[in-house]
């Protein structure tokens, strides 16, 4: 199992390079262009897939290696990574060959793996040295983005299916957005203030209100106003989560690298 969490790492950006390239269908960019939606978040904010795959491919490499092999938590967590890693995987190119049902369930699948390795990783009271570094952050982040990644691409599905009015799409996405500010915050409380996982998901968040902003869709100006209202309350329920522990906002000493 340790060695399928190394390969499905492997394959994330290769098949992602594939996909880019045109090689299932259009790119990711051209794919979400046809499908326009109060969710979608700007460009630029996808380049955060490389710092996810650098660091998954880190601790793919780490957990094989050392006294690493044996640990039980990482053990644990191996099934769940893969599967994490393997769906991210698969959902790239359904999505280039628009499969967007079979999409939204791969990638709500990988994010439910993703936020169980970080939540196994959160509780863990014997951590190997370095496993925050090494372990915590990498899986937290892709967590983290994958928690509201999932919630873009239900919006899509509405669109794309024409679930609900694609003209008037203010009052559908209000309840998607808070769909999803409710797991992002009791994902959040259940792992005491994942700083990592946070991170991932403002990262998001602030591209949704770069992208709204300049959107001259009906209610995209409120749409932008309300993802910035939720990476505000997120942002503070972190903070007091993080004041429980030394250290404030830094990670819990516990789980810092040795």
């Amino acid at each position: 199992m340790r060695l399928l969490v190394l390969l499905a790492a492997i394959a994330m950006p290769v098949v992602a390079w594939l996909t880019n390239s045109g090689t299932f269908g259009p790119d990711n960019g051209t794919m979400s262009d046809r499908y326009p939606t109060l969710l979608v978040a700007a460009g630029y904010a996808f380049a955060i897939w490389g710092l996810i795959f650098l660091l998954d491919l880190a601790y793919a490499g780490w957990q094989l290696t050392g006294t690493r092999k044996s640990d039980d938590t990482l053990t644990r967590i191996a099934p769940w990574a893969a599967g994490g890693f393997a769906l991210t995987t698969l959902w790239m190119p359904l999505f280039a060959m628009s499969q967007f049902w079979l999409c939204l369930l791969v990638i709500f699948g990988a994010t439910f793996c993703l936020i169980r390795c970080a939540m196994i990783l959160s509780h863990d009271r014997t951590p190997q040295e370095g496993q925050w570094m090494w372990a915590w952050l990498p899986l937290s982040l892709h967590a983290g983005w994958l928690s509201l990644a999932a919630f873009l691409n239900l919006a899509q599905v509405v669109a794309a299916y024409e679930l609900a009015s694609t003209t008037q799409q203010l009052p559908w996405s209000l309840a998607i957005f808070g769909l999803a500010a409710l797991m992002l915050l009791m994902v959040n409380l259940r792992m005491r203030g994942n700083v990592d996982y946070v991170v991932a998901a403002l990262w998001a968040l602030a591209a949704v209100y770069v992208k709204q902003s300049g959107n001259d869709m009906p209610g995209a100006q409120t749409a932008a106003w309300v993802a910035v209202g939720i990476a505000v309350v997120l942002a503070l329920q972190t903070v007091m989560l993080r004041r429980k522990y030394p250290g404030g906002l830094l990670p819990n000493p516990a789980r810092a690298p040795g």
